[in-house]
């Protein structure tokens, strides 16, 4: 309770989502401390006084801080500042959504708080929510300002997040709000992962439903699934009857101005390598080898890039390393985090005869300027070190992987897939199968080392002719390959009606011919089809870069086109009969 007070305390605004906190907050209160206490927005300012009595015996220091005014709207505000990220911007009802949406925290696995929040909405303004048994939502608007009879049009988007942070980052994402930050025409997060994929796009949503009870709109179904970003596993698990629409706008695709018509299928590998420990040797100086700095990036979307990965430059500077110094050996290793983001950091322990350390530095720094050859034009902030760690005696790493074990480890590391593995020769420009090597982690309980992919390709033997690649190099390196049931694509349809007429009113309302296009990347879309045969789809967005790194920002000006195509879209198809 205290922590969700310090949250709302902390908040320029009391929004929805913290008012609906503090109501619990209230309720635990009265219950811990047997007095009955009430919260009022009509009387907020005697409210936060009953309140601030009460917190006495839990913390003064929290009772001083809690001074709140009231907006002559009966809006609680906690010292609202004049200025700020959002302040301003256009169109305010997207960007108050996603205002309160980035307060939430919302890793994959852990959205209850946001479902919470989206049934908060949904009771204020008297609309039907429904979930299924995996915590997929589903807000159901009737048509309005004649458009009572048109056909049934299902708004989707996810609401879990990537979460990546830079290394020096304190963001605690189970319970910190987003830090907004804005840089002229670009929002982006501080040190961390914006949430913009797909926070934009269930603001979006939000955004329609709250719209005039006279807004010409046709039936709405705002469907909001969870866990995309692990695996799109809400999809999968999709309660097929909650939705009665048979065209769906999918908002999660991250270029202004074009349409998505079409996306690649996907899978995940996990490799599961035994090793063999013994204990370290006596004397030796303890090194940490890092590899940080890369931009990171999707791991669909930039992988046409070539952006560095980390996990294959720390392999290839571990091998470097050990192959120059005798002696040398390797305590541990780790890089990468999140199956569908592109490594930016990994880094290992090693430990080196005091003669070495400084071949084994230099052989460290040889591979920098080997990979600055390769990614420096592109890769900038790139760092590759081997720095000694000074500690109490004895207290460094007590095992080390044997000799044979760390050959085995790099030798599957060095020989996995990474990359553009094809482009198509149907569409100009899009890659058609790729693989990244996402993350490498101990499990020393198990004994194993943990070795995750990800791949993806718009041609189904392609993406299990890669999966297969990859089992048979676990299986020469001893390994297990666990492989989940891949993902299906979604097959591009240029003469979908919903995709003309997203075409029709982009042409009109935008600068530029909107183009249409395939995304080498994992969409709802394709899973949602198989959930719902015959469903007629189209996925759009404002411009994102930088999405599942603490680079993501979207582009401030391309939300209001983005919004007003999706407003005319939903006007004209008002005007349809079902």
């Amino acid at each position: 309770a205290r922590c969700k007070l310090h949250q709302a305390i902390r908040a320029p605004v009391i929004t929805s989502y913290l008012w609906h906190h503090m109501r619990q907050l209230v309720t635990v209160l009265s219950h811990t401390l047997s007095t009955p206490l009430h919260l009022s927005r009509a009387a907020p300012v005697h409210s936060a006084r009953r309140i601030a009595s009460a917190l006495v015996p839990i913390s003064p220091a929290l009772r001083s801080r809690l001074s709140f005014t009231a907006r002559s709207s009966g809006t609680m505000v906690a010292q609202e500042a004049a200025t700020g990220a959002l302040a301003g911007l256009e169109p305010a009802q997207v960007w108050r959504w996603f205002g309160e949406l980035a307060e939430i925290p919302r890793p994959s696995r852990h959205e209850s708080r946001v479902v919470d929040w989206l049934k908060d909405f949904a009771s204020q303004r008297s609309l039907e929510i429904k979930g299924d048994s995996y915590g997929n939502q589903v807000i159901y608007r009737p048509g309005s300002g004649g458009g009572e009879g048109a056909p049934t049009i299902v708004l989707q988007g996810h609401i879990d997040m990537v979460t990546e942070k830079n290394a020096s980052s304190s963001h605690d994402f189970m319970n910190d709000p987003i830090r907004l930050q804005r840089h002229g025409d670009w929002l982006k997060a501080d040190g961390t992962t914006l949430g913009a994929d797909n926070g934009l796009g269930v603001a979006a949503s939000l955004a329609i439903l709250d719209l005039p009870a006279d807004a010409a709109l046709p039936p709405i179904e705002a469907l909001f699934t969870v866990e995309e970003e692990i695996g799109l596993k809400g999809a999968f698990a999709l309660d097929g009857s909650l939705l009665k629409g048979r065209i769906m706008l999918n908002l999660d695709t991250e270029e202004a101005g074009q349409i998505y018509i079409g996306c690649a299928g996907g899978g995940d590998s996990e490799i599961l390598l035994p090793v063999e420990m013994e204990s370290a040797p006596t004397g030796a100086v303890e090194l940490q080898v890092t590899v940080d700095g890369l931009k990171g990036g999707h791991s669909g979307v930039n992988i046409h890039e070539c952006r560095g990965n980390a996990n294959q430059l720390l392999t290839r500077s571990l091998r470097a390393l050990l192959g120059t110094v005798e002696g040398a050996r390797v305590a541990s290793m780790q890089g990468g985090d999140k199956r569908n983001a592109l490594a930016r950091e990994a880094s290992a322990v090693v430990l080196v005869p005091s003669e070495g350390v400084q071949a084994a530095q230099q052989a460290v720094a040889d591979q920098l300027a080997n990979f600055k050859q390769e990614y420096g034009l592109f890769e900038g902030g790139l760092s590759v070190r081997a720095e000694r760690v000074d500690g109490a005696p004895g207290g460094g790493p007590s095992q080390v992987l044997t000799a044979s074990a760390v050959d085995r480890l790099l030798g599957v590391l060095a020989a996995l897939p990474h990359g553009v593995v094809k482009m198509s020769h149907a569409v100009e420009g899009l890659v058609e199968t790729s693989n990244n090597l996402a993350s490498i982690k101990p499990v020393p309980e198990d004994k194993t080392y943990s070795i995750v992919l990800t791949t993806r390709s718009s041609i189904t033997p392609a993406l299990q002719a890669q999966r297969d690649r990859i089992a048979a190099v676990a299986k020469l390196g001893g390994g297990k390959c666990i492989q989940n049931d891949f993902y299906p694509g979604w097959a591009p349809n240029p003469e979908s009606k919903v995709v003309k007429l997203a075409e029709e009113v982009f042409t009109e309302l935008l600068p530029d011919k909107p183009q249409l296009l395939a995304i080498h990347a994992g969409l709802e879309c394709g899973i949602i089809g198989e959930r719902i045969p015959g469903i007629d789809m189209v996925s759009y967005g404002p411009t994102i870069t930088g999405a599942h790194s603490p680079d993501e920002q979207v582009q401030i000006s391309t939300v209001e086109p983005f919004w007003k195509c999706t407003k005319e879209i939903l006007h004209r198809l008002a005007a349809a009969k079902a």
